[in-house]
């Protein structure tokens, strides 16, 4: 899947996101749902579990860079 195709792509965390953690999350892709790793595209962020996020860049395979989709 091109980089293109993924940012700004929905997801929800399923494994903590922020600074020293690799974390995942599910995105609804492809006709499907598949989980990537997953990491704060500000670098400090931490997202915890059920958090909705926006996909800001994709590294293939399968790795993510999210963001906060909604203010909390």
């Amino acid at each position: 899947m091109e980089d293109a195709s993924m940012v700004g792509l929905m997801g929800r965390v399923t494994g903590a996101v922020g600074p020293g953690l690799v974390g995942e999350v599910i995105v609804r892709v492809r006709g499907g749902a598949e989980h990537f790793l997953a990491y704060p595209a500000d670098g400090t962020a931490r997202l915890a579990t059920g958090t909705v996020v926006m996909v800001v860049e994709h590294l293939p395979p399968r790795t993510v860079y999210v963001t906060a989709a909604y203010d909390s």
